[in-house]
């Protein structure tokens, strides 16, 4: 499986609680909710829709799975809510018990063994294991190489501050952009694959 990351980010590299003002007020975030002046369903919502068009399974950290987890299974009905409920998911998490795992097809990873295991499901066939949300794991991905694919809808606003999802190691990697789109609402929507060495 390839491994493909798909992000809302502001323009200065914050990806913290896009979609509401709960979500995650972590270090005191107060701009949860972020992103829904420059969505737009056909640009931003198409790009989401095609990602989990191509997905095999759901990747997420432990925070990013219980938001989801609260939100998706009450929303039937919707061709994009029944996908998101019927597809294999993985959460990783050191603290949630698998007696947890409310959201039907979910499978837990241990944190202690996430990057073997993530590494195993990579060098399986078949198609996207997709990751949305989840910084740390993000962060954690990117660093150990595994990331195949950055699919980022940067919004054309400025947070000042909040958690991001690139490695802060020193390290360079080179990435090519596949293609760039962009929404009416001035979102761009850009697809970047590692660059051959």
């Amino acid at each position: 499986m390839r491994i493909v990351v798909s992000e809302f980010m502001s323009l200065d590299g914050v990806v913290q609680a896009p979609g509401g003002p709960e979500e995650d007020t972590d270090g005191g975030f107060a701009h949860g909710g972020w992103s829904h002046p420059f969505f737009d369903p056909e640009t931003v919502g198409g790009a989401f829709a095609e990602a989990l068009s191509g997905a095999e399974a759901l990747l997420f950290g432990r925070r990013t799975w219980e938001t989801m987890a609260a939100a998706w299974p009450g929303r039937a009905g919707d061709p994009f809510a029944d996908r998101m409920n019927a597809i294999p998911k993985y959460v990783v998490s050191g603290t949630l018990g698998d007696d947890k795992l409310t959201w039907q097809n979910t499978t837990r990873i241990p944190g202690g063994e996430a990057v073997a295991r993530i590494r195993e499901l990579r060098g399986t066939g078949g198609g996207d294991l997709l990751v949305m949300g989840s910084p740390a794991l993000v962060r954690t991905l990117l660093g150990e190489g595994l990331v195949d694919e950055l699919r980022l809808v940067v919004m054309p606003v400025l947070l000042g501050g909040g958690k991001r999802i690139f490695p802060d190691d020193g390290v360079l990697r080179t990435l090519e952009l596949v293609s760039a789109v962009t929404s009416p609402g001035g979102a761009q929507v850009c697809t970047y694959r590692p660059a051959a060495r």
